[in-house]
């Protein structure tokens, strides 16, 4: 029997149907919204997983000293990393193939270098009569004459330059065992002019002298400069060694000309040659001709250079 106040209400048939399809459509747009929005957060995770694995450096590339930045900017708050001791080890001179001129090998030169070194002596005295030198000063400016061994710091104070000859001493020597072969002493030319209009003044009187063995004249007037050898030498080749130097002495002369010239040695050791210029501490020699100069020299005992007797 009904419960007085209540009422139960029944819907139609076909309303209740309406409803229940539209609580099937509301359930059937919700599940696909639910999995789509799972579904792009894990996709998002796995695209930044992705992303971090990709710019994770390998230990090659935070060894190198510049690696590439991350396109995040991430890198941009962290300092970058010093260089590696691989990458310094890499650049350390020590390391590099062309400062390595000491041979494994005791009394062998390493194949990179040059096998043959050459001692210069620009101002040594065939005889001290024999040597002069032009000077843009009068005698009561000029010194008395230096000793052989003084004779390349009295020069280059005054500015001096040889005159009529210039007489070198070249010691040649090997920088190892290994035999070295000095094919040619070959003469270049740089400059030549007319000759200095200076002062001419000798280093000695009343001396004289021989000639050293191994000796080579060079005539500076010539239009080809050469040399040659004197007194019967023999030419090249000749060989040396670190155990077996050679003394050779070059006399070049000029009476018409202002020369500026140097040497070139050339040498063949093994399988490989080579050039090695001479010449006065990295300048060129420089020899003028001094023919009709004033002239003037230091008497043997006297205090002030004299005009020279002609002769």
């Amino acid at each position: 029997m009904p419960v007085a106040g209540s009422r139960t209400v029944r819907l139609p048939r076909t309303k209740r149907l309406r409803l229940l399809l539209a609580a099937v459509a509301v359930v059937a747009v919700a599940v696909p919204a639910i999995a789509y929005g799972s579904g792009a957060v894990n996709s998002t995770d796995d695209r930044s997983a992705a992303t971090d694995v990709s710019e994770a450096p390998s230990r090659e590339s935070e060894e190198s000293l510049s690696p590439s930045a991350s396109p995040d900017g991430k890198d941009k708050e962290k300092p970058s990393a010093p260089p590696s001791a691989s990458a310094s080890r890499s650049a350390s001179p020590s390391d590099a193939p062309s400062a390595r001129t000491k041979s494994t090998a005791p009394g062998h030169l390493s194949a990179g270098g040059v096998p043959v070194s050459v001692n210069t002596r620009p101002y040594a005295f065939e005889d001290p009569c024999s040597q002069h030198y032009l000077i843009d000063s009068p005698p009561e400016q000029v010194p008395p004459p230096p000793t052989e061994q003084d004779a390349p710091g009295w020069v280059n104070a005054l500015g001096g330059v040889a005159s009529g000859g210039q007489f070198i001493e070249l010691t040649v020597q090997g920088k190892s065992s290994d035999t070295v072969v000095l094919n040619a002493l070959r003469v270049k030319v740089v400059k030549s002019d007319a000759p200095l209009p200076w002062t001419d003044y000798a280093m000695g009187v009343g001396c004289g002298g021989g000639v050293g063995t191994k000796s080579f004249a060079v005539n500076l007037d010539a239009a080809r400069p050469s040399s040659v050898p004197k007194a019967g030498q023999r030419d090249f080749p000749y060989k040396v060694s670190e155990s077996d130097p050679e003394v050779y002495y070059v006399s070049a002369t000029a009476t018409a000309r202002d020369v500026s010239w140097y040497l070139e040695l050339e040498w063949t050791s093994g399988d490989r040659h080579g050039t090695l210029r001479v010449d006065d501490n990295g300048k060129p020699f420089r020899t003028s001709g001094s023919e009709g100069r004033p002239s003037y020299d230091y008497p043997l005992g006297g205090t002030e250079w004299g005009v020279a007797a002609k002769g």
